[in-house]
Parts: C-alpha cells; sequence; structure tokens
C-alpha cells in the first residue's frame, strides 16, 4: 500500500508528484485546487512515506489506484511528470468505471518514448543518475533541481526532496524511469471519460507532448501555462490551479 496524506471534504481528487519530490511537494498549487474538494496526496513507490515500496510503472500505476478508491467511490487523479506517467498508465490499465476514475489531469506527462533505440538510452542515462544517487544525494539532488527544467522555480522544494532515500530514489530511475516504459500513444483512444493536457509554455518538449495527448484522447483539452517550464503548477500555481478547477468544473 502507497502512502497517503488526505485534507479537505468533497469530490475526490489524487495527486501524484513528480520524481524526488513527495506528497508535500505541491506548495500552493494544491491549496487552490483543493478548495472544496477531498484532496488525497500520494506518495509514490520510492519516494516519502513509500520509500520502502519497490515498483516499475505498471505495479506503481495499480498502487495508486488501490488506494485511490480505496477511501470511497469516484475520484478525479492529477499527476505531474513522473506522476503523469504512472497515472495515464492506471488510466489505461483499467475500465473508468470499474477504476471510479472519473478524469484525468496531465502536468508535463508524455505517452513515453516512441524510438526504440532513444528508450535504451535513457535507461542507461538514468542507471548512471541511480549511481550518481546512491554516490551523492544531496549533491545529486542539488545538481537536478538546479537543471534548466525548473529555471525560475522561487523555491524548488529541495528540503522537501532531502526527505527521501538515496535507496528509494535509485530504485525509482531503474523501475520506472521513462526509459522502462513502451509508448502509448497508439491506445489514447481507449480513454472515454475527459482528459487536461497541461505544460509550460516554456517547456517545449513537453508542451508537444501535451497537445499530442489532447489530440489522441476523445475528450482531450490541451492547456498551456505561460511563464512556466517544466514545473508549470509550481512557477504558476494560480494560473494552473485555474485551469484545472475550470476543466474538472465544466466537464463534472
Amino acid at each position: 500500500m502507497l502512502h497517503a496524506e488526505k485534507s479537505g471534504s468533497g469530490p475526490r481528487l489524487v495527486l501524484a508528484h513528480g520524481f524526488t519530490q513527495t506528497s508535500r511537494s505541491w506548495g500552493r498549487f494544491a491549496d487552490l485546487v483543493g478548495v472544496g474538494r477531498e484532496l488525497v496526496r500520494v506518495d509514490l513507490p520510492g519516494h516519502g512515506g513509500s520509500s520502502e515500496v519497490r515498483a516499475d510503472v505498471a505495479e506503481s500505476a495499480r498502487l495508486l489506484l488501490e488506494v485511490s478508491s480505496s477511501v470511497g467511490e469516484g475520484f478525479d487523479l492529477l499527476g505531474y511528470s513522473l506522476g503523469a506517467r504512472v497515472a495515464l498508465c492506471a488510466a489505461l490499465s483499467a475500465p473508468a468505471a470499474a477504476s471510479g476514475l472519473r478524469r484525468l489531469v496531465l502536468i508535463g506527462g508524455t505517452g513515453g518514448i516512441d524510438d526504440p533505440e532513444a528508450r535504451s538510452e535513457r535507461r542507461r542515462r538514468d542507471e548512471s543518475l541511480a549511481a550518481e544517487v546512491e554516490a551523492d544525494f544531496d549533491g545529486f539532488l542539488r545538481r537536478w533541481v538546479a537543471a534548466p527544467m525548473f529555471a525560475g522555480l522561487d523555491d524548488p522544494g529541495l528540503d522537501e526532496r532531502r526527505r527521501n532515500t538515496p535507496e528509494g530514489v535509485a530504485s525509482s530511475l531503474r523501475l520506472a524511469g521513462a526509459g522502462t516504459q513502451d509508448p502509448v500513444w497508439d491506445r489514447l483512444a481507449e480513454l472515454s471519460f475527459p482528459l487536461l493536457a497541461v505544460a509550460g509554455a516554456d517547456d517545449v518538449r513537453y508542451a508537444l507532448a501535451a497537445a499530442r495527448l489532447a489530440r489522441g484522447v476523445p475528450s482531450g483539452v490541451f492547456s498551456l501555462v505561460p511563464g512556466a517550464g517544466h514545473a508549470a503548477h509550481l512557477a504558476q500555481p494560480e494560473l494552473s490551479a485555474g485551469i484545472v478547477r475550470a476543466f474538472l468544473e465544466a466537464n463534472g
């Protein structure tokens, strides 16, 4: 079972965080998007209170659905980056009616790496990064949050990321890194419920992926957040929360 922190009341919204983050990494965005809702903030395998859990993306998706549906009937699911990949896998793994999933929001998400050689190269890169994590965890975290994709963030959440363990983070890279997944672009039409794909306007690669995700889903919506990179919800929490709330309310 994955660790989760719950707050508020109302329609349930489940949040799945990004790599090296935790259930407490959502900042002001969670406060804004959670108004009038029950928030279930999940620690993904290898992170936070789930640091001892070892799981690939498919198993992570199963565990995410388990904790999402175990707290009652019906929920919306929002994933960011790693959490978006897990959330998309969860949505594709079981019919919405059976799982209770009503609507899906992906921030900085993707349907996977198309080219097999590129996926293999990503696995090699993630193995190298896992070795860095094990050798110098704090140094790795400082380098990670200094990456261009987090440029412009007032607070990249380094202190919260330090709550993770090197063993857990390294396992996430090896088992659930982007190179471990087969692409699912050709399966998007299976999603019968509304999907919102969000990306920061400055995050060109993921903006293209978000547009592709929305095009592939019958009830797909694409939205760009101006003045934001990969962590759009942290860079522009008010704008991002407004986009998400408008989508959920329009598709209620």
